[in-house]
């Protein structure tokens, strides 16, 4: 036999097959108890009844004049069949109440195309997970007032928890290929503890694009983004944030998509504050940059100001 079960609910549902003997008749009883976002299916093999399977996936051995499972009265037969529901809980969601502008990109376009650059598209990167300290960092020099504030990531501006943290592979742009790993600072990528489903927001900063908007789009998939704090489309100059492990919103990936697909002229911008997707899982990446160089996520000083 086998079973097809949609995986929608987090509880297992119970299937109760009661059978009772009552003058001379034997009834069948079918009762089920199965959360109501979830449902199952069953496939049975050609000339067996769902009646005729038992709850270790074997056949009835004794049965009637018609083929179906023959109740006998000498006992009141109880089976019960437990199917596990094991569910994901819908996180990717469009954000209530979000619309998306864009704004005019000042300069050329990137090239190579941004889902083929580096500085852009994380995926061509990667990393890998590292021992060093799971919290904020106090380092010594100065600090800009104005560079983006982590906290608000988050729609309670907390403090994150550092889950994990990683170093990224470099790129060596002589062989047009993905390098050793960045070893300074120690940290490059910062995963942080969510709640899935929880919106992921633009920090906020110093700087604008113009327009009242904060960042611009330049890469964006289902599941990551790159926001730049200038209106150029390149990480050269100004702040880069790299969130990943995310729903980017649906509405706003379709924005990105156009513009891109429309030589990105224009590219989607958002306002500081402003919600842009869901954490996927229970941690987001967080990668951020100063002119291109990959910068220490935990310092204090920097991204965490006054925490």
């Amino acid at each position: 036999m086998s079973v097809k079960t949609s995986l929608l609910a987090p509880r297992p549902g119970l299937i109760l097959l009661t059978s009772l003997f009552v003058g001379g008749l034997a009834l069948a009883f079918v009762m089920v108890s199965v959360p109501a976002a979830a449902h199952a299916t069953a496939t049975t093999p050609s000339g067996y009844s769902a009646a005729r399977w038992q709850n270790d996936g074997q056949p009835v051995r004794s049965v009637d004049s018609q083929g179906d499972a023959a109740i006998h009265s000498s006992d009141v037969l109880t089976t019960y069949v437990y199917l596990p529901f094991i569910a994901k809980a819908e996180v990717c969601q469009p954000i209530p109440d979000e619309s998306y502008g864009d704004f005019p990109v000042n300069g050329s376009p990137t090239d190579p195309p941004a889902e083929e650059h580096p500085d852009l598209n994380l995926a061509l990167l990667g990393y890998e997970l590292t021992n060093a300290y799971k919290g904020l960092v106090d380092y010594s020099g100065g600090s800009d007032p104005g560079a983006p504030q982590l906290p608000g990531l988050f729609a309670d501006n907390r403090t994150a928890t550092f889950s994990n943290v990683y170093q990224l592979y470099g790129w060596d742009w002589e062989c047009n290929c993905r390098g050793p790993l960045v070893t300074y600072p120690e940290v490059t990528l910062a995963g942080l503890a969510v709640t899935p489903g929880e919106t992921i927001h633009v920090p906020d900063s110093g700087y604008s694009i113009g327009g009242g908007y904060e960042v611009f789009v330049l890469y964006a998939t289902p599941d990551r983004i790159t926001l730049k704090y200038t209106p150029d489309d390149h990480v050269i100059e100004g702040y880069t944030l790299h969130v990943e492990n995310i729903c980017v919103e649906p509405r706003l990936l379709a924005l990105y998509q156009s513009w891109n697909d429309a030589g990105r002229s224009h590219l989607p911008a958002l306002r500081a504050g402003q919600a842009f997707g869901r954490a996927r899982g229970d941690e987001i990446g967080v990668v951020i940059r100063d002119r291109g160089a990959f910068m220490d996520p935990r310092s204090r000083k920097d991204w965490w100001q006054g925490r």
